[in-house]
């Protein structure tokens, strides 16, 4: 109990401040969530990034380099859904938590027996499903304070008790009549969980939203587009890269990139992943393309769309912000994860933020102030800009590739990246051992052909069609797995696949690197890219890789289920080839490789192996 005043000898009041800030700071800690404490144990994985910092990299070495080809499988589990399954499971203790795709069940399952302790299925109306673009996918579920959080698709975040499944909160965070819906993992940071919203191709106004973990009380909203006051910036102290320094970013300085009203429907959608830094209080995150696709109807740079964002975790203001695509022409989304890393740049060590944007550039930023660093080519096809000012920070658009340029109903042939990017959402995987990033990548290039198009709430308003295909002069497939000098700006290695990597990577302290592929495969390679191990799961896998340790025995865990942009052919059931916005054409050799699916396939070594190798990090402290 603190004493907050005492009686003077004279009758007045003593105040006793010491007592109280003490008393604040305690009730801050409580009130903030458990979830940075569990994700310094490797034995768990309690982010669905593995730490705030998104790098997907585990220091158990149980499994190495010189015993993952013994992997075997452990044990399977079906979500009882068809559809493209994205994200992974998280394991905190000796519980695992499972998502599907719409209609985003949760399952807890006990590791000791595998079997499920609870399950949720929430009720969702399927008029949801075709205002989804690109498969009806989940990115999964958080975790905090005895809470699972989900986001479901019509925009519904819940709170569930981790123990029973049962209901504690749930709030309504947009409006699918609207073409609002949600795909995106809460994110969970101190006593705060935040989620964004989709629905770039709807015209929606794009916006990220925290929430308090307790009682789902809305604390703050940032807008993408509109009013400073919408988009919590301050015209005088919010910065941005122009001219080889940080300045203030002004007045206006969205309004002023847009024709009239348009910003209103200008899309900056923030369905992507978010990282945050605690010693200075910044959450990090990408918004997505200006609506409509047609460039010729929103002119400007149209702000902040396409952009990096650094927020004050406690009142959302924005400290700095960084647009990677001004008056983006082609759909290159900049929603892709924000890796937080110390690394090494001309010399100096520096607070740094690394982006692989859709764009097809690797950024690297000083996660302190937003000075750019680096941004070099991190796909060698990439054609539509020639580089980046580094004074301006704008890519250099090559006229031929321009389709504002070339103009309404004419076809730019030869686009590279395609719309889906050098990389879409599928995050790369910071090994803190090699200080190297392993970036699943695409390797597309399209036909683009934009055109007019009217505005209705909750019909599509893209306006353009698209062709999709390997880029040529290569080595005649979709993708590559690649290893990225994010000092440098180059690639130390590529390991060409036939299809995109479309999966999230993991790195550990074994010196093995996992990814999956759309076939169906989970690959293991060295540092070195060299492959050490596959095995074929029931379906493609667009999901993302976690380890964990259980009774001293390393487990690794992969959801397989093909879809999402790339998948949406075979996921529903489309053939033309202008299809799912280019993909269904793009990739329809998939259905010669794979079908549809919802497992998660756990693998760990056996027993003999797992006895003989590497000393677990649990046994080495």
């Amino acid at each position: 109990m603190f004493l907050l005043n005492s009686v003077t000898p004279s009758g007045g009041l003593r105040r006793w401040w010491p007592c109280l800030a003490l008393a604040a700071l305690h009730a801050a800690a409580l009130a903030d969530s458990d979830v940075e404490k569990l994700t310094k144990d490797p034995k768990n994985w309690a982010m669905q990034a593995g730490n705030l910092a998104n790098h997907r990299y585990s220091e158990l070495k149980q499994i190495n380099s010189g015993n993952a080809g013994q992997l075997t499988v452990a044990w399977t589990f079906s979500t009882g859904v068809l559809r493209g399954h994205e994200g992974g499971p998280l394991v905190i203790g000796d519980m695992l938590y499972v998502h599907s795709p719409f209609p985003n069940k949760v399952y807890a399952i006990a590791l000791e027996d595998q079997s499920i302790k609870w399950k949720y299925e929430p009720k969702q109306d399927p008029a949801v499903i075709p205002v989804m673009c690109c498969d009806v996918v989940n990115r999964g579920v958080a975790y905090a304070n005895g809470k699972i959080f989900l986001q479901q698709a019509d925009t519904t975040l819940v709170a569930l008790d981790a123990k029973t499944g049962a209901e504690i909160w749930k709030v309504k965070t947009g409006d699918p009549k609207k073409g609002e819906t949600t795909t995106n993992t809460p994110h969970v940071f101190k006593d705060k969980v935040l989620t964004g919203v989709s629905g770039g191709e709807f015209g929606v106004r794009g916006r990220l939203t925290a929430y308090d973990i307790n009682t789902g009380k809305e604390l703050w909203k940032a807008h993408s587009t509109g009013p400073d006051k919408d988009m919590l910036i301050d015209p005088a102290r919010t910065m941005a890269w122009a001219n080889g320094k940080m300045t203030p970013v002004g007045k206006d300085s969205s309004l002023k990139s847009w024709k009239g009203d348009q910003w209103k429907l200008g899309g900056g959608t923030t369905w992507g992943w978010y990282s945050y830094d605690p010693e200075l209080n910044l959450v990090y995150y990408g918004t997505g393309n200006p609506s409509t696709w047609n460039p010729r109807q929103r002119p400007g740079d149209n702000k902040w769309s396409m952009t990096i964002f650094a927020r004050d975790l406690d009142t959302g203001m924005a400290k700095w912000a960084f647009q990677m695509t001004p008056h983006d022409e082609w759909d290159y989304d900049g929603v892709n994860e924000m890796i937080l890393a110390d690394v090494k740049v001309k010399g100096k060590q520096r607070k740094t933020l690394v982006h692989f944007d859709r764009n097809g550039f690797g950024y690297t930023m000083d996660r302190v102030t937003g000075e750019l660093l680096v941004a070099e080519k991190f796909d060698p096809a990439v054609n539509w800009a020639t580089h980046v000012d580094m004074k301006t920070g704008r890519p250099q658009v090559v006229a031929k590739y321009s389709t504002d340029q070339n103009g309404e109903e004419v076809n730019s042939k030869g686009v590279c990246p395609a719309a889906l990017g050098s990389k879409d959402q599928q995050p790369a995987s910071y090994s803190q051992k090699t200080g190297l990033f392993y970036v699943p990548t695409n390797h597309v290039c399209m036909d683009y052909e934009p055109f007019k198009v009217e505005y209705t709430a909750g019909q599509p308003y893209v306006g353009a069609t698209l062709e999709m295909y390997p880029a040529p002069d290569s080595h005649g497939g979709l993708g590559n797995f690649i290893a990225w000098d994010a000092g440098t700006g180059k690639i130390v290695w590529s390991k060409p696949e036939k299809f995109s990597v479309w999966s999230g990577a993991l790195s550990t302290a074994g010196d093995v690197v996992f990814y999956g592929t759309l076939e169906g495969y989970l690959k293991a390679v060295d540092h070195n890219g060299k492959e050490l191990w596959k095995f074929k799961t029931p379906s493609g896998i667009i999901g993302n890789i976690n380890t964990w340790e259980y009774k001293g025995r390393q487990y690794i865990g992969v959801l397989s289920g093909i879809g999402g942009w790339a998948g949406i052919g075979l996921a529903a059931g489309l053939t033309k080839s202008t299809d799912g916005l280019g993909a269904a054409g793009g990739y329809k050799d998939l259905a010669k490789y794979t079908e549809l699916g919802g497992v998660l396939t756990v693998f760990a070594l056996p027993d003999t192996a797992a006895a003989g190798g590497d000393r677990t990090a649990a046994q080495d402290k």
